[in-house]
């Protein structure tokens, strides 16, 4: 498909050409959901963490005879029962990552990115560069009219990352690090040319 190149002053620089294999896909919410589910699953830190009977502190005395008392028998105030005791299966230090088909999260991406096509939220600029200054490259996003912006470059410009770094609701990603999530968090997705190729090497 044809698609028409801006430059950040919203000016034109020609027409481009996109994949259909790639940006004109049928875009599968269940895959991108996947996905998604699986991407968070592998952000979280699975710290948390809870003291079982062995670990909490406390006198390993019994506390009174087995028989006679008219009480129910107690082996130890560490059991889960009392106040201080131990609590049973409680959460434990783990990884919730898993697995997920290489296949899979390439249609995931790819259906992202068709998405944005499809809802005319995808725009291609010629280059991604800036001077460094975050004042000049805001003034520029808002006459686009961007408040949420993802851009992927091949390789991002050391300068437009400095420029953008202070700009809320705007991220700028290599193409190497595109993903399903900050696709869809972000309400405009800007590909570069350069990073059109590097995502045609990625998916190819």
């Amino acid at each position: 498909m044809q698609i028409e190149m801006k430059t950040l002053d919203n000016g034109t620089a020609g027409t481009i050409e996109l994949p259909d294999e790639i940006f004109g896909a049928a875009p599968r919410a269940d895959i991108m959901a996947r996905v998604v589910h699986y991407q968070l699953s592998k952000r979280r830190a699975g710290t948390h963490r809870t003291k079982g009977m062995g670990e909490v502190s406390g006198t390993t005395k019994k506390p009174y005879k087995q028989k006679g008392t008219g009480n129910a028998r107690q082996g130890s105030l560490r059991a889960p029962q009392f106040r201080t005791g131990g609590r049973v299966h409680g959460p434990v230090v783990r990884d919730h990552g898993y697995d997920l088909p290489k296949k899979v999260r390439r249609l995931g991406l790819i259906s992202a990115l068709s998405q944005k096509q499809a809802d005319g939220k995808l725009v291609v600029l010629d280059a991604a560069t800036a001077g460094g200054k975050t004042k000049e490259l805001a003034l520029k996003l808002k006459a686009l009219g961007w408040k949420s912006a993802l851009i992927i470059d091949r390789a991002v410009d050391e300068g437009f990352l400095r420029a953008s770094r202070n700009i809320i609701g705007v991220d700028v990603l290599p193409t190497v690090g595109a993903n399903v999530y900050d696709i869809l968090q972000h309400d405009v997705l800007a590909v570069t040319a350069a990073g059109v190729e590097g995502l045609k090497e990625r998916l190819a």
